[in-house]
């Protein structure tokens, strides 16, 4: 009988076609579940089962009500949680919520990680300014500081509002600007719980990885480390390149895996796909975040076939044997250089001639907006070598071919 799944993942997205197409290949049947409008009747005219993202308890209790599957899979972080609510419903392997939940939460992560003997970096939270906070807005907590520290949500992803500050000057100005995001219409009208708080940390100073593995019954098994080339020491922390395999030591990279190993344990993951952050330096591995879900958008596609081995592996296949990659493989996101609205760009040809594949995601009249504020790129690129070096020199030349144009965006009164 063809295998029945479930997606949870946003309206529209890379990841969410990506996988239609994969299970269609593989001869299963993906039902989709999103965060549309439940008044309308299927207006992309896929059959999704509507969703609302902002009431988890009764998007599973919906989930759970009217689908009938072999195995659940999502795309993102929030649908990940809502796929452990569903799936503990209805009796399908899956993580616990409450280790998605700690994934989730930068706070009671770090916590984990600490409880378990990694190395984490002191860490505190604050309430925003607002109701219940017990202060005004524009007021600060009183706290002691050691600079440099690094200050952040508690719930957003892909480093979005992330902000270095090396005095009490600009972590007075990081901390109002992180409040006025968390009050922005797109962050509030999800009305969660962690979006209340902002979490202060020291700066962990070293080189950035990335592992994207799956968890099955608890054992990892590790697809890809993915070196960091770009140094993130903030005021931002963009991420722009992503190469494999990894050009740290081989026993760097078992410490990597090790540590991946005793944070998945912490945090009480254990079965689907997992995508981790850590730094490294002559301390150790510190872990910065793991996510219960593969690696996001359109970087997948780093990992040919990952999308199609995700859904045998939701729907009970053994998945040990299949290999994803042979030789090196890169992406650059390529980032925002400012605010503005998205006119164009030039070199693509030229650029699309130095590597595998160029994908420009921005649209005529988008308006823009970098980090920290910003959760958007411009375009990926992809390439495909012998080495790890080879990849990502093909990945800075394409790069340079392009040149955006961005028109300055008009203030709104």
């Amino acid at each position: 009988m063809r295998k029945k799944l479930l997606l949870i993942g946003a309206t529209t997205g890379y990841q969410t076609r990506a996988f239609a197409e994969a299970a269609e290949r593989l001869g299963f049947d993906l039902l989709l579940a999103t965060d549309r409008c439940h008044v309308l009747e299927d207006p992309w005219g896929d059959r999704a089962l509507p969703l609302r993202f902002e009431d988890p308890e009764g998007a599973a209790r919906a989930i759970a009500e009217n689908v009938r599957v072999d195995g659940i899979v999502a795309v993102g972080d929030r649908p990940a949680y809502l796929a452990a609510l569903a799936a503990e419903r209805m009796g399908i392997r899956y993580n616990s919520p409450d280790s998605v939940q700690a994934c989730r939460n930068k706070f009671i992560a770090r916590a984990r990680f600490r409880d378990a003997g990694l190395l984490v970096p002191n860490f505190q939270r604050f309430e925003k300014a607002g109701q219940g906070a017990g202060r005004r807005s524009g007021d600060l907590p009183h706290t002691n500081i050691e600079f440099p520290c690094v200050l952040k949500p508690l719930g957003l992803s892909a480093s979005r509002g992330v902000i270095r500050a090396n005095n009490t000057e600009e972590f007075v100005a990081a901390f109002r600007r992180i409040e006025t995001l968390l009050e922005s219409p797109d962050i509030q009208k999800l009305h969660e719980e962690l979006d209340r708080f902002i979490q202060v940390e020291d700066f962990i100073p070293g080189r950035e990885l990335a592992l994207e593995g799956i968890l099955t019954n608890g054992s990892l098994r590790v697809f890809a480390i993915f070196d960091k080339p770009d140094p993130l020491d903030g005021p931002y922390f963009e991420e722009t390149i992503y190469v494999t395999p990894s050009r740290e030591a081989p026993e760097t990279q078992q410490a990597i895996v090790r540590t991946c190993e005793k944070a998945l344990q912490a945090l009480g993951l254990s079965h689907g796909p997992i995508h981790a952050e850590m730094r490294v330096n002559s301390k150790g591995v510190w872990m910065l975040e793991v996510a219960a879900r593969p690696i996001g958008g359109l970087c997948a596609r780093v990992l040919p076939g990952l999308e199609e081995l995700i859904l045998r592996h939701a729907a009970g296949e053994d998945v040990s044997n299949i290999k994803l990659l042979e030789g090196a493989a890169g992406v650059m996101m390529i980032p925002i250089p400012r605010e503005g609205i998205y006119i164009g760009v030039v070199g693509v040809e030229q650029a699309q001639a130095r590597v595998e594949e160029v994908i420009i995601t921005a649209k005529e009249g988008q308006k823009l907006v970098p980090l920290p504020e910003g959760n958007s790129y411009l375009g990926f690129i992809f390439a495909h070598g012998k080495s790890a070096g080879e990849v990502e020199q093909a990945l800075r030349s394409a790069h340079e071919c392009l040149s955006f144009e961005l028109a300055t965006a008009l203030p709104v009164i």
